[in-house]
């Protein structure tokens, strides 16, 4: 057919299948697009999930990375550690052979100490025994003890008193003995003056050739001493509890 014999009907009906055809074109389209506008939507609910996710996924990264270098600085530090513990030990192994063999003496000293210990504990067992027969016999004896003291003092207070008697009778001796020098030596300092005033009249008249004899003095006896006598003192050393008769 040609434009010319196109009738009105058939235009309206060329152009109502036309417009059904674009109708259904549109309409697939728009289910296209709405397919697309769902699929942008699950898309980006997907993309904001998924970026969610790696933002979880660096932090969880960062924080790996923070404890792995955390980890290997204290690996650093304990390998470092132990180095220095090797080398200590190395350092230290002869010392403790030493502390090894000064252990051995020790415990063997010391089992000899801990078996004189015991020894000791018996024997002070065995002393505490005898000192309390000891002071049982004391107490049994006590009243002996105190009568031979108190007659050991009185022995000591009489000695004293002669002590003190000799020792006033040798002072009056010493006075007495000086008293008798000081005379004498006071005679012989006149018997000096004497013999010098002699030599001076023999001087003045030996011009004249006169000789005078001059009587010879006695000698003057000096006074004999008296023997101190001997003091009797009573040991310094003997004590209340000694028996002062024990040595005879």
């Amino acid at each position: 057919m040609t434009e010319g014999t196109i009738t009105p009907e058939v235009r309206i009906k060329e152009l109502e299948e036309a417009l059904a055809t674009e109708t259904d074109r549109l309409q697939k389209l728009f289910a296209a697009y709405e397919s697309q506008e769902k699929e942008l939507v699950d898309a980006r609910a997907e993309i904001e999930v998924l970026e969610k996710e790696i933002i979880d996924r660096e932090i969880e990264k960062e924080s790996l990375e923070s404890i792995i270098a955390e980890k290997d600085v204290r690996v650093r530090e304990l390998e470092m550690r132990a180095t220095k513990a090797s080398k200590r030990v190395e350092h230290l192994e002869p010392e403790l052979d030493k502390m090894e063999e000064k252990y051995s003496r020790e415990k063997d000293r010391l089992g000899k100490v801990f078996g004189i210990a015991e020894e000791l504990d018996n024997d002070l067992r065995l002393a505490v025994t005898e000192m309390k027969a000891r002071d049982d016999w004391y107490v049994g004896h006590m009243q002996i003890f105190e009568d031979l003291n108190k007659a050991i003092k009185e022995r000591y207070e009489m000695i004293e008193r002669a002590v003190e008697s000799e020792r006033k009778s040798q002072h009056m001796s010493r006075v007495f003995t000086e008293r008798v020098e000081e005379m004498v030596q006071a005679r012989s300092e006149e018997m000096s003056e004497a013999e010098a005033e002699a030599a001076e009249a023999e001087e003045a008249t030996a011009a004249v050739e006169v000789v005078e004899e001059v009587p010879e003095e006695a000698p003057v006896e000096e006074p004999e001493e008296e023997p101190e006598a001997a003091s009797e003192e009573p040991p310094a050393d003997w004590g209340d509890g000694e028996d002062p008769w024990s040595s005879n």
